[in-house]
């Protein structure tokens, strides 16, 4: 009876432990992602560092380098698209009564589109809302006013993350080494080879993705620089911006895209765009993506949707861009537990394959 009541116990406690530890890990849910995106900065940045290292001779000036560059580039990017976007804004808003009246006129010409307009005047709609939105843009700066403390406090975040992925870069290693030593030779080979792998398809899927994306960007440019779609250059960036996001990225930048066409040359300019755009998506899905894919890990493509699904619930579109690469993570892990599992143990000394 003493026996039971004791196990009884020990089974409550454990029980009340893992409650309370999930508990602890809700309230600490922020610091604990902001580490979980710091550790894949860090794996992600490692193969570049470990390459400039032998270069530059001092592995904390390759860091410093490293991590300068990863700060310029989107300060950069920044100032390219945003003084472009804030000025079409706003000539968007001075001018769309004019576009409403050129879509009016077009709908008119159009026996079709005509007797749409007639049963629910849709163009009449649209033009009493374009007339409306100079004064919307600006009541909208008089709330964009009050995003300071959010975007104060994402800078903190940001600075936070890097700081973490330094100490990550310059140690992490290290940590893992030696709580690897601890174990077994048979196990330490084993989890050694695992940490090596995992961090090899980081790297690379995160290598191809940026191809992908500098593709997708380039081919955007050369495209609406052919079409004379004004802000080439900022549109190609966003496009390969959203590229980066699995599945559903590129359609996103493409419908970005199709909507600024409208207000340049619709029909004829939306129309080529279009059509390029359902062009590469599958060029993309099928050639650029499956090469990506082999580089890195091969992912079962209903594990891909659901990791996205789930990261992008959970953590937004950061969640969706670090979805993939983690899934890959688990599943070399997953892997490696089963052959584990089917071959026992390796003696000492001997590494299997």
């Amino acid at each position: 009876m003493a026996l039971s009541a004791r196990v009884v116990a020990r089974n409550t406690l454990v029980v009340a432990a893992v409650v309370l530890a999930i508990y602890v890990v809700y309230l600490l849910r922020k610091p604990v992602t902001w580490v979980v995106i710091a550790g894949f900065i860090a794996i992600a940045l490692s193969g570049p560092i470990n390459a400039l290292a032998p270069r530059v001779g001092r592995r904390g000036l390759a860091i410093l380098l490293v991590y300068l560059a990863l700060v310029l580039v989107p300060v950069g990017l920044g100032a390219l698209i945003i003084p472009p976007l804030v000025t079409q804004a706003a000539d968007l808003a001075n001018n769309a009564s004019t576009y409403a009246r050129d879509v009016t006129d077009f709908v008119e010409r159009n026996e079709t589109l005509a007797g749409l307009e007639k049963d629910f005047d849709v163009t009449g709609k649209l033009e009493e809302q374009a007339g409306k939105l100079p004064n919307r843009i600006g009541s909208a700066a008089g709330t964009l006013s009050s995003l300071g403390v959010g975007l104060v406090n994402s800078i903190f975040a940001l600075v936070t993350i890097l700081i973490l992925s330094v100490f990550l870069v310059g140690s992490g290693r290290k940590w893992i080494d030696n709580a690897i030593s601890m174990r077994p030779p048979a196990q330490a080979a084993r989890l050694s080879r695992t940490a090596d792998r995992i961090a090899r398809a980081v790297g690379a899927y995160v290598g191809g993705a940026l191809a992908q994306a500098i593709i997708a960007g380039i081919t955007t440019y050369i495209v609406l620089a052919i079409l004379g779609v004004p802000f080439a250059a900022p549109l190609a960036v966003t496009v390969a911006f959203f590229d980066l996001i699995p599945l559903i990225g590129a359609t996103i930048g493409g419908v970005l895209v199709a909507l600024v066409t409208v207000f340049t040359d619709f029909p004829t300019a939306t129309i080529v765009w279009i059509i390029w755009a359902i062009i590469y998506q599958q060029v993309e899905n099928i050639v650029i993506q499956p090469q990506i894919q082999k580089r890195a890990v091969a992912v079962n493509p209903f594990v891909v949707i659901v990791s996205v699904l789930f990261g992008s619930t959970l953590f937004g579109v950061l969640g969706a861009l670090l979805a993939v690469p983690l899934a890959a993570a688990v599943q070399i892990v997953i892997r490696e537990f089963f052959r584990f599992r089917r071959h026992g143990e390796a003696p000492p000394g001997a590494v299997q394959a």
